[in-house]
């Protein structure tokens, strides 16, 4: 990734923006950055995450702007970035280099370059390189005290990750796609094309590297972004990917109200007992089905397990239905869930360990544990 040879000179104080009338999406993309940096309450040091590519450079140069002027809406801003290498592709260090370079000359302070080693997790490939990436970000930030992380994703992006999630039959939290913040993480741009971005580098008179991944169709999101979305808007028409992310935002709003819901749900029910716990099987039966199955998933993840599918999830909901105890169903993660019969809990609760009768059970329950370690 080069810059583009400066055909005039340029003052010290005006960044790589070649001087003239402000082309209207840089200034689009300003009062976005602007905005996220308000509802976030004004963080005084950000980092970019910056791959060099056209989002995330783009986004730096926007950044770099604030980071001149020392302030957002009169409130102190320090702008530096961190440019997270993969090393899956051969020259990716070179790229990574160039991008740092790229970032200090933009006035972008400080810049660090955090190579990864990307470990398969069994949830392909893309998953293990975010979670890698989102674990150098966030020791970046730790590093150097910043309590945002600026990332690049478009308007594009978001129409992408809920075609995906609609081709995998997932819930209302994945149709929901990213949120324009989550922690230290914010996504300014989540409103903005990636035409855009493309037409900011080329006023910011920068060249973005292209990742050749993203058209590389051995995966599914490349294969969405450079042959389903396309296909979609030549047939139905423009405006497919302003109708997918507004729909992951109407989603959002409502996912986030059902997780609430079966919050409150899950500490109002569950039992705690060592490292196993375990919901009332009457109160269960009693909750509309989507707060059910979120309360099922809660207490799943709180025994140390990942998000089941929804086959799971119905498998683990069945033992509500079944007579006597019943199990286990194996849930991700190494979870176990039963179902132990109010019978079965009438006898345990004759005594205690200690020889103290114990509250009589009212109902059965379901019952998650962590699996045991498999003997040696």
């Amino acid at each position: 990734m080069t810059s583009r040879p400066a055909s005039s000179a340029r003052p010290e104080s005006s960044g790589r923006r070649r001087p003239g009338r402000l082309v209207p999406v840089v200034g689009t993309a300003r009062k976005m950055l602007q905005d996220a940096l308000a509802a976030a309450g004004y963080p005084e040091r950000v980092l970019v995450a910056c791959s060099g590519g056209p989002d995330s450079l783009a986004l730096a140069a926007v950044a770099a702007y604030f980071a001149r002027r020392g302030h957002v809406d009169g409130h102190r801003v320090a702008v530096g970035a961190v440019v997270v290498d993969h090393q899956l592709q051969p020259g990716s260090a070179d790229v990574a280099a160039a991008t740092a370079l790229t970032l200090r000359e933009l006035g972008l302070s400080p810049v660090q370059i955090r190579a990864v080693d990307v470990a398969p997790t069994g949830m392909g490939p893309e998953a293990a390189a975010r979670d890698a990436r989102h674990d150098a970000l966030a020791a970046a930030a730790d590093d150097t005290g910043a309590e945002a992380i600026l990332l690049g994703h478009t308007l594009d992006d978001q129409a992408e990750q809920v075609l995906l999630g609609l081709a995998r039959g997932s819930g209302t939290r994945s149709l929901a796609g990213m949120r324009p913040a989550r922690g230290r993480l914010l996504r300014p741009f989540l409103a903005l094309r990636r035409a855009d971005t493309l037409a900011i580098c080329e006023a910011e008179d920068l060249e973005p590297w292209h990742d050749p991944s993203n058209a590389d169709p051995s995966f599914a999101r490349s294969r969405t972004r450079v042959e389903v979305l396309p296909l979609l808007e030549a047939k139905l028409g423009p405006g497919v990917a302003e109708s997918l992310a507004r729909t992951a935002a109407i989603l959002q709003l409502d996912a986030d109200y059902l997780d609430d819901v079966a919050n409150d749900t899950f500490v109002r029910l569950s039992e705690l007992s060592g490292a196993t716990v375990s919901l009332p099987e009457e109160a269960l039966r009693e909750l509309a089905p989507a707060v059910r199955f979120r309360v099922i998933a809660k207490a799943a993840a709180a025994v140390g397990g990942q998000q089941p599918s929804y086959q799971r999830l119905l498998a683990a909901e069945a033992l509500l239905r079944r007579q006597g105890s019943a199990g286990p169903v194996e849930l991700p993660g190494g979870v176990s869930v039963y179902r132990l019969s109010l019978a079965q809990l009438l006898a345990e609760a004759k005594s205690g360990p200690d020889g103290v009768p114990r509250e009589a059970a009212r109902c059965g329950k379901l019952v998650f544990r962590p699996q045991k370690p498999p003997q040696i």
